[in-house]
């Protein structure tokens, strides 16, 4: 059985390798001449490798897929980021940095220190429950999202007043969680914002896990790829090749056709391929313009199309080659340049950034994460420099007086770097290079449609067995037999886990031996 896999981001990667290592035959087909979609590096600056989309890699490190795929032998190395977050002190009380350590121990003594033995003895607490049930929810992850798996997952968790009780917690806001736990301000902001990195505020409904996924990093922290983030997507493609499996890039596909009991996939340069399964690695909404463009049915691809939300925008990155890290006071470079730092002390500066995407302006003052994974693999920069992605959110696609992108980037980096400026002083002027990518930038180079990296919104509505909507979240496209979706459209969403290629491809595998045991014997 020949499968053609669309795209070559690392869901589809992943769904390839497990096909390939099974013994099926299996050809990838990207647009792009980079490999790896979201999760790739290339070089932006002279010897400066830098990441197009992902930097750190965080799910994918819970899967086991890395595990199980072998990825070390094909050259993949992860570091962990230990501290794996950082938020500076705050000059307006003189409170000192809260600093993440892998180890809890040590993390709760600075946060004795910077936010009271209250709320020391409360993040112990914080990380025992959340712990277990974040370990929970990354086996929900293992396959599809059917209601009995998610109860399996969930079975014999916790919490007062029974199932009710527990499902409240689950369903409530991250500031909600973050309200009842914890009393220091900037503690709660920081928190809010890891769990803000996928994509929705933490005042929405159902953000209470993402906040809960912190709780995880003590068990194994966020890990940077030596080589950059794409170094996981070439571990892929080497895994992927050494079983016979074959990438075509630089021909992107134009259109997928029921053709009898299969499908034919035509391409850019002229190709017509045959094949009795497809993976669409895709945005779920470039899925359904392909889907359009082979004559699949109007009708069903309207309905999927209108109800999808894309979101307006999740935000924009500076990539920067500089001539040192940033200076935070009170804080060593160990402490500060390992891991995510938390550029934010309050959650209004975040709720008032995405109240103003939401109605189509920049915010009143950019809500950054920066990074620095220079500090942990060298060879990402030359000798006497170091390189900063620096992620803001959020930044509206559409802006709402009309005007281009174009007009606000420079600008807009200019007070996204000023935002570091005034947690490190001096910082400013150590930037050697700078390459802006706005919404617009990554949803051009990448694929990433309205500039959101997670593919479409990541609201409750939107998650589990609703995402992208039900009748697809079982990762099979109803009315067309042979065609299974991956990729950040599909459960468990954005980010870089994998989950959905190995779902995917468990699917073809489950259907394919079904197939073969109802055919009449020969």
């Amino acid at each position: 059985m020949t499968v053609l896999v669309l795209g070559a981001g690392h869901n589809a990667l992943v769904a390839a390798c497990y096909l390939a290592r099974a013994g099926e035959r299996v050809e990838v087909l990207e647009r792009d001449e980079v490999l790896g979609g979201a999760v790739s590096t290339v070089e932006r600056f002279p010897g400066h490798l830098v990441d197009r989309g992902s930097s750190a890699h965080i799910m994918i490190r819970h899967t086991g897929i890395v595990e199980e795929l072998e990825l070390e032998r094909f050259g993949l190395r992860y570091i962990d980021c230990d501290p794996w977050g950082f938020t500076p002190a705050d000059p307006s009380t003189g409170a000192p940095p809260i600093v993440f350590h892998r180890d809890l121990d040590r993390t709760c003594s600075v946060i004795a220190a910077s936010c009271g033995e209250r709320d020391a003895v409360a993040y112990r607490r914080f990380v025992r429950v959340w712990g277990e049930r974040s370990a929970r929810v990354m086996r929900a992850f293992g396959g599809t999202p059917t209601p009995g798996r998610l109860l399996r997952s969930f079975w014999g968790l916790d919490a007062k007043g029974g199932g009710s009780a527990l499902s409240r917690e689950f369903l409530q806001s991250g500031d909600a969680l973050l309200d009842t736990c914890f009393h220091d301000e900037r503690l709660k902001a920081s928190l809010a914002w890891f769990g803000a990195q996928s994509g929705p505020p933490m005042s929405e409904p159902g953000t209470a896990p993402m906040v809960g996924f912190a709780a995880l990093m003590h068990t194994l922290p966020p890990g940077r790829a030596v080589g950059g983030s794409g170094a996981l997507a070439s571990a892929l493609v080497a895994r992927l090749r050494a079983d016979g499996g074959v990438v075509s890039a630089g021909d992107a596909v134009t259109a997928v056709t029921r053709a009898g009991d299969g499908w034919r996939v035509r391409t850019e340069s002229g190709r017509n391929l045959a094949a009795k399964t497809v993976i669409a690695g895709t945005h779920v909404l470039t899925t359904v313009d392909l889907l359009r463009a082979g004559g699949f049915d109007e009708h069903a691809l309207a309905g999927w199309e209108r109800r999808i939300r894309v979101g307006p925008g999740i935000g924009m990155v500076v990539r920067l080659a500089t001539s040192d890290l940033p200076r935070y006071p009170e804080a060593t470079v160990t402490e500060s340049a390992r891991g995510l730092q938390f550029l934010v002390s309050d959650r209004r500066q975040a709720r008032l950034a995405h109240g103003a995407a939401l109605a189509g302006d920049l915010p009143p003052r950019p809500v950054v994460l920066a990074m620095s994974f220079s500090a942990v693999d060298p060879s990402i920069a030359p000798p006497g420099q170091h390189q900063l992605s620096l992620w803001a959110q959020w930044h509206p696609y559409r802006l709402a007086d009309g005007t281009d992108w174009s007009a606000h980037a420079e600008g807009e980096a200019d007070r996204i770097v000023a935002e570091v400026d005034a947690y490190a002083p001096g910082f400013a002027e150590t930037i050697l290079r700078r390459h802006i990518q706005t919404p617009v930038d990554l949803e051009r180079e990448m694929g990433l449609r309205g500039g959101n990296v997670m593919h479409v919104e990541m609201s409750l509505d939107q998650m589990m067995m609703w995402r992208p909507v039900p009748e697809l979240s079982g990762q099979r496209v109803p009315g067309a037999p042979g065609l299974y979706l991956t990729g950040a459209s599909t459960h468990p969403g954005g980010g870089v886990s994998g989950a959905s290629g190995r779902s995917a491809a468990r699917l073809v595998l489950r259907d394919t031996r079904r197939r073969f045991s109802r055919s009449p014997r020969r």
